[in-house]
């Protein structure tokens, strides 16, 4: 995936940069607008992203080219330091796809703009994963160690899906609440919980096959690897670092 950033804080550029890198995604990175639309009219990217590190008018020059855009459909996620209803309405209804209010986890970062792009190319929707011995095949829900099956409730497999597709990333209760069981943590707290236990037991995860899941107060869940599988482990291994507000 090849990403076109228009980023100017050097902070937040950072953190956007290693979480892309992780994930395998290229980070081109532009430090205004107008090397970024010249860049646009010989360059071909998978996703457009800008951090709104002011909030925009409508006579400003992001507004006014998501506006007028035209030959160009690549999707544009932009990120924004502030939650303003008027300033979000702005953006989206001048043509962003989508909108990221930061600080925000590396996880819901990288889904979204893998959303993003999925859906302005269909054909490129991740299917499957292959993991330290460990497939998953999102169209059958067919989970399987070494080619041996593991049977996994509806829930479970989506538990394992969000794990296996963001090694080393920590994702929260409440990502995982609402994905899964669409509710917040405080409802699904205990629930997830019991699942995340069942799902280490069912997987037989531990030291043995190299895979464990760790939780952390106050950060959620992770799929760690070790030994071995570390080193097979695919970009986007290592936890990103905390996004600055």
């Amino acid at each position: 995936m090849n990403i076109a950033c228009l980023i100017t804080n050097t902070a937040v550029l950072k953190v956007v940069r290693t979480a892309f890198m992780q994930a395998g995604a290229e980070c081109v990175h532009f430090t205004s607008e107008v090397v970024l639309f010249r860049a646009l009219l010989r360059q071909k990217f998978d996703l457009i992203f800008i951090d709104l590190d002011v909030a925009p008018t409508p006579d400003d020059a992001i507004v006014s080219w998501l506006n007028c855009r035209s030959g160009n459909d690549t999707p544009v996620l932009a990120m924004s330091p502030v939650r303003d209803a008027h300033m979000a309405a702005l953006v989206l209804n001048a043509g962003a796809d989508d909108l990221l209010v930061r600080p925000f986890e590396t996880v819901e970062l990288l889904a979204r703009a893998h959303a993003l792009v999925r859906r302005s190319n269909p054909r490129s929707a991740r299917r499957r994963i292959e993991l330290a011995g460990f497939s998953l095949d999102r169209e059958s829900s067919k989970f399987a160690y070494l080619g041996t099956p593991i049977m996994l409730t509806s829930r479970e497999f989506g538990l394992a899906w969000m794990f296996f597709s963001s090694p080393g990333v920590y994702i929260s209760r409440e990502t995982i609440g609402t994905s899964i069981w669409s509710s917040d943590s405080e409802v699904a707290g205990r629930t997830i919980e019991q699942h995340v236990y069942k799902l280490r037991k069912k997987l037989q995860l531990g030291v043995e096959r190299g895979v464990s899941i760790r939780t952390a107060y106050g950060q959620g869940y992770r799929l760690e690897l070790s030994g071995q599988q570390a080193g097979a482990l695919p970009a986007g291994a290592e936890p990103g670092p905390d996004v600055p507000a």
